[in-house]
């Protein structure tokens, strides 16, 4: 036990540099139709964030796709530049994706917090190349982004919705696609996930799956994608649900970083007895 708690220590404090997860949240996943609702940036543990500090300098993209309609750009909505406009109207019914990108930032962990954060998240690749180059005792220079997709459902599935906007990738740098709709799945339904790196299918990528209030913790699977990308994901129950991945690759030269990782996550809720 004495042995146990420098890692865990040091576990806890690689995590805490770099906020855990980020993700979209609205006040509620299901809506009705014509229903103006506020997504909130989170970053955090356990799925248990606080606000995101980030100004709308940090974003790349920031849309929302509506059943059967154009996609809306919602950082041309915003009023100032520095505002991040991200409420919306839900005016069709059916099943809603807002997706959001940031830049890079940068971070520096000393060399045995950036081994011990690796560690945690599955980055062995990256574990495995520093050892080859003979790094492991150098701090690891991280530029880092973050890619978030959030599902909402307004009303009942459209039938009309044939275009699938939920299924569609959307062209994030690193993208976790649903091949199932959420919404139309029972509260213990299984949930094929695609992940996808420039749009392309990316295998042995571990991918987390979290349900808010699940005991005896929020993280119910981890899982390494198949050759093709995919994992199945088993839902657990009506509630809040986020699904996370996270990437890491040698960084380009310019980038001031020897590192890039690219996180991903998407959120949606399953219901229980919902009445539209």
């Amino acid at each position: 036990m004495k042995r146990a708690l420098p890692v865990l220590l040091l576990l806890m404090a690689a995590t805490a540099g770099l906020a855990g997860e980020f993700w979209l949240e609205p006040a509620r996943f299901v809506v009705a139709p014509g229903t103006r609702i506020h997504l909130r940036r989170l970053a955090g543990e356990d799925f248990q964030g606080q606000p995101w500090g980030g100004r709308r300098a940090r974003l790349e993209l920031l849309r929302h796709y509506a059943p059967g309609a154009a996609p809306t750009d919602l950082l041309a909505a915003a009023a100032t530049p520095d505002t991040i406009q991200s409420t919306v109207t839900l005016r069709q019914p059916g099943t809603h994706l807002v997706a959001l990108v940031t830049n890079n930032a940068l971070i520096t962990l000393e060399a045995d917090k950036f081994s011990a954060y690796l560690h945690q998240e599955g980055l062995d690749n990256v574990l495995a190349l520093r050892e080859q180059r003979g790094h492991t005792d150098q701090p690891g220079r991280e530029a880092y982004r973050r890619c978030a997709k959030t599902l909402v459902q307004a009303g009942p599935p459209s039938p009309t919705d044939t275009a699938s906007a939920w299924a569609r990738p959307v062209g994030l740098p690193l993208e976790l696609v649903p091949e199932q709709n959420p919404y139309t799945l029972g509260p213990e339904g299984a949930l094929t996930v695609r992940v996808l790196r420039a749009g392309q299918p990316v295998p042995g990528q571990l991918v987390l799956l979290w349900r808010r209030g699940a005991q005896p913790r929020a993280l119910l699977q981890k899982l390494r994608s198949n050759q093709n990308g995919r994992v199945l994901l088993h839902l657990s129950g009506p509630g809040q649900y986020l699904v996370s991945t996270v990437h890491m690759e040698s960084a380009l030269a310019a980038s001031g970083a020897d590192w890039q990782s690219t996180w991903s996550t998407l959120t949606f809720g399953v219901p229980g007895k919902t009445r539209y």
